[in-house]
């Protein structure tokens, strides 16, 4: 396995858990600002390394890439810059669950590619069983991004804010 390609993997994985701590900690309605960050940076480095990724033409994966630096970039903005204010609030929890929904979306397909009992299901991604687990995911992240935008909480003021307040 190619160094490059390694370091992507690593990368993907750490960013799915990240993420999924993350998301379950938005539908506890509690912030892990540890598990966040770890999730937005991996997420932002998966994306960027898989241009790295040699290629000869524009893939379905660059597409997906391409979405997922849109939609972690309002992500990591309502996140720090906005501080999940007002409406930053919805726009970090859809952009949050839609992002870690990109990266589940790839890990199927690569789990679809890689073990022989799935491959052999769905070689070309177009069957039944294929079609109805990422329907399925689909499906987990839609109500998950409905839950997520009612119960993420508003970030704590940080004690420069509280200061300045006095």
């Amino acid at each position: 396995m190619d160094i490059f390609l390694l370091i992507h993997v690593v990368l993907s994985i750490i960013a799915l858990i990240a993420g999924f701590v993350a998301m379950l900690s938005v539908l506890a309605a509690k912030h892990l600002k540890g598990w966040t960050t770890l999730f937005l940076l991996t997420t932002l480095a998966t994306s960027l390394t898989g241009f790295i990724l040699p290629a000869d033409q524009l893939l379905p994966s660059h597409i997906i890439g391409l979405l997922s630096l849109l939609t972690l970039g309002l992500a990591i903005y309502a996140w720090y810059i906005k501080k999940l204010q007002l409406r930053w609030r919805a726009t970090y929890a859809i952009t949050a669950t839609i992002t870690l929904y990109f990266n589940t979306f790839v890990a199927v397909v690569q789990i679809f590619l890689k073990i022989p009992g799935l491959r052999a299901l769905a070689p070309t991604q177009t069957e039944l069983p294929f079609i109805m687990v990422q329907t399925l995911v689909f499906l987990l992240f839609v109500v998950i991004g409905l839950k997520a935008t009612k119960r993420l909480p508003a970030l704590p003021p940080t004690a420069t804010k509280i200061r300045q307040r006095t």
